[in-house]
């Protein structure tokens, strides 16, 4: 059976105190972030992907991101200098944007300085384990091709959602999602099905709570972002598995127009199905594999322990 992600039972998560702390602190920075939105009155501050980071950098015991603390807020402050520019300057059109943000992206790992500070102080605090950088291997020519294709292979997921008005396809979440399936080293091409249904599940629980705690109840924003942290968190902890972009789709629905939000859940599942289907026939190869690996990889991780397995035990299949 596939190990869990984090240690203790569901229910262990009352005594486990430094991974409570670590929950309660990631939803502490998301619900910070949309209260400084609201009281501003800028939108703009609302950064979806915040709830990926701190997921990344909290909440997950496994490193996730193989970078040095300095150069994550670095490579964040060019990501956010990057796209301002883009968004501002550029006169080319919108694929051409997204491919020129996209190449940039490639060399970047965008995170941010309170959630590198708060990875810090958690690991000094004993909330969780320290983590080390080791310098990851680069082969420019191989590596340069490989990020060439998958920008290629974007572009072409791209055209349809660009061309008949169905951006939200598309969404930089979504794009993240292509890659870690992409990569050969991603756990995560293993749990292609569960990943897209948490990005569903995430989608959807933050679009019905945007519309029914904030437009249709009148619920300020921070309440909404508290309880869609607290939903995801309970996901976590039953399903056994992180997976950052989820958080960042949970979002979104606060950034867009309200017209648009029953759109938002459908249009994200289509994308995510995509984009997971094409890096596994394209950079996976996934039609090369034998019956009994395709099996495994569809069925969702609560469900495999019921898949027979010639070498396990009938403990095993019961535990």
């Amino acid at each position: 059976m596939e190990k869990q992600e984090h240690t203790g039972s569901r229910r262990g998560l009352f005594a486990d105190r430094p991974r409570r702390w670590r929950y309660l602190s990631a939803m502490a920075v998301v619900v910070l972030m949309v209260g400084v939105a609201e009281r501003t009155g800028e939108r703009e501050v609302i950064f979806p992907e915040m709830a990926a980071l701190a997921i990344g950098m909290w909440i997950a015991p496994k490193r996730v991101w193989n970078v040095t603390r300095l150069q994550l807020v670095l490579l964040m402050g060019a990501g956010a200098v990057a796209g301002v520019c883009i968004v501002r300057w550029s006169p080319w059109p919108l694929a051409a944007n997204l491919a020129l943000a996209f190449a940039f992206a490639a060399g970047c790992l965008s995170l941010s300085l309170i959630v590198v500070a708060g990875q810090r102080a958690m690991e000094r605090g004993g909330l969780r384990p320290e983590t080390h950088y080791d310098r990851p291997e680069w082969n420019w020519r191989h590596d340069g091709v490989r990020w060439m294709w998958l920008l290629l292979a974007v572009l072409a997921v791209a055209v349809l959602p660009l061309s008949t008005g169905y951006r939200y396809c598309i969404l930089p979440p979504l794009i993240v999602t292509f890659v870690e399936f992409a990569n050969s080293k991603s756990g995560f091409r293993n749990r292609p099905v569960q990943v897209w249904l948490m990005l569903v599940a995430g989608a959807t629980a933050g679009t019905l709570m945007e519309w029914m705690g904030h437009v249709w109840l009148g619920w300020s924003e921070s309440v909404v972002a508290l309880v869609v942290c607290a939903c995801l968190f309970v996901m976590f902890e039953r399903v056994g598995r992180y997976f950052a972009p989820v958080g960042a789709v949970a979002l979104i629905p606060m950034i867009v127009p309200p017209q648009d939000l029953f759109w938002l859940p459908v249009q994200i599942a289509c994308g995510a199905a995509v984009f997971i289907a094409v890096a596994l026939l394209l950079f996976q190869r996934c039609y090369e594999w034998n019956r009994g690996q395709f099996v495994y990889c569809v069925v969702p991780s609560p469900l495999r322990r019921y898949i027979p397995r010639p070498n396990r035990s009938v403990q095993d299949m019961q535990g």
